[in-house]
């Protein structure tokens, strides 16, 4: 054998054998960390350890971010030389859980003056400052600011004394907005609440437990997507009101809770249940008692868990059993066809929940963007094979018209969003500047 000939066998076997050792790094397991942002102050980007630049995720959240806020199909409208709403534009208008969201992704990506508008509107339209629901906000209103929905919805208050927090932290009070002071506001207002005129605080005290809603039938069960214990962690470092102590507590609660709600085969939830996890069956759609399903709020209950497992990775052997579980429950649907509503214990729903009011309702199942989003987050606690695909998927997704013709340019969107931060180390605790 010529020595050329040689040569070029030997460069063909470590070129064969690179690309191989290439290969199998790309395709190996995506491995957890094991301490959360509150201990490392660092944050994980799974699109990082998937071979994507820094330049390339960092323009795929910018354009995320656009389409949310500025592009044709935008869900944040300015109003005025210093407010703007967040709108489900399906449904015709804006709900404090929007507003909430708008103001989280706007702290998390420095972006003051959005969030500056949002809660200024949020605070003038939304805000009750007296009566018996003093320092809630109603939960539904008109884009012109008429109220469509009177009463609290539980998760826009831990969502804007979380925010609040946060922009404290990051922009400091001395403006016109002293953020400390808003969350406190809305804190202490809860507290003060006693059950008098049917008003409730939106955490029970006694179970620790955030509530549906703190009116109404609302204060007697939860939502499990409502559960974000971390979020009590940060009111414990942060919120400076004396009840560190008691937000720990709802932190160790609802990590419990999220225990029971959970399906140990499917890993699936409902969309409400009691407080100790048993199921509600109620009536809904004309009458029809439909089973205890995972539907629209249930979709964030993923992404609600890797947040927490990010943050402060309290109960990293169950979070990282539930990744798992629940991804392999959509993957044995198809990871590319699963559908966005199934019954707890995993058999199809008999009854397809309406989405939307708008010129289009859309009806039966689709394989949603907004649920393909917070099961990719999920990966942050994730540790098997398949984990990476659902990674890939959204950093593949687009959020345009189902072939049905439905399109969610909201909650699709902002899940999204919302995703694509955690999975590329943009969805932080924001400690105070030192």
């Amino acid at each position: 054998m010529s020595m050329s000939l040689f040569k070029r066998i030997m460069i063909s076997a470590l070129a064969i054998g690179l690309f191989a050792l290439l290969t199998a790094c790309a395709h190996k397991n995506l491995k957890p960390w094991t301490k959360g942002g509150f201990d490392t102050h660092k944050y994980r980007s799974v699109f990082a350890e998937m071979g994507y630049s820094q330049k390339e995720i960092d323009a795929k959240l910018e354009s995320i971010f656009q389409e949310v806020y500025y592009g044709p199909d935008k869900v944040y409208f300015e109003v005025g030389d210093d407010m703007a709403y967040m709108s489900d534009v399906k449904n015709f208008d804006a709900r404090t859980e929007g507003m909430s969201y708008g103001m989280m992704i706007a702290v998390q990506l420095d972006k003051k003056d959005e969030f500056d508008r949002l809660f200024r509107w949020a605070k003038k339209y939304m805000q009750y400052q007296d009566g018996p629901m003093k320092g809630y906000f109603a939960w539904s209103l008109s884009p012109d600011g008429t109220i469509r929905g009177a009463g609290p919805a539980s998760d826009g208050e831990l969502y804007f004394i979380t925010s609040l927090i946060f922009a404290s932290n990051r922009w400091g009070n001395d403006g016109d907005i002293n953020y400390l002071k808003e969350a406190q506001f809305i804190l202490n207002s809860s507290w003060e609440k006693d059950g008098s005129e049917g008003i409730y605080p939106f955490i029970d005290k006694e179970r620790h437990l955030i509530t549906f809603t703190p009116d109404g039938r609302g204060p007697g069960y939860t939502d499990p997507s409502y559960h974000l214990p971390a979020f009590y962690e940060v009111w414990a470092r942060w919120a400076d009101d004396g009840r560190a102590d008691f937000y720990r507590e709802c932190a160790k609660a609802s990590r419990e809770y999220l225990h029971k709600t959970i399906d140990p085969n499917t890993g699936l939830n409902p969309d409400t249940n009691n407080f100790d996890g048993s199921y509600i069956q109620t009536p809904a759609w004309g009458g029809r008692v439909m089973k205890p399903a995972f539907r629209f709020d249930s979709w964030r209950v993923p992404m609600n868990i890797a947040l927490d497992y990010s943050w402060a990775c309290a109960d990293r052997e169950w979070q990282n059993w539930y990744a798992n579980t629940i991804q392999d429950f959509f993957y044995s649907k198809g990871i590319d066809t699963f559908a966005d509503q199934y019954n707890v214990d995993g058999t199809e729903v008999d009854f397809a929940m309406p989405a939307g009011m708008g010129p289009y309702r859309g009806t039966g199942t689709r394989h949603s963007v907004g649920l393909v989003s917070t099961l990719a987050a999920a990966t942050l606690a994730a540790d098997h094979e398949i984990a990476r695909e659902f990674a890939q998927r959204l950093w593949d997704s687009k959020n345009e018209p189902y072939e049905d013709g439905y399109f969610d340019a909201y909650y699709d969107g902002i899940l999204r969003l919302f995703a694509f931060m955690h999975l590329s180390g943009h969805y932080r605790v924001i400690e105070p500047a030192k």
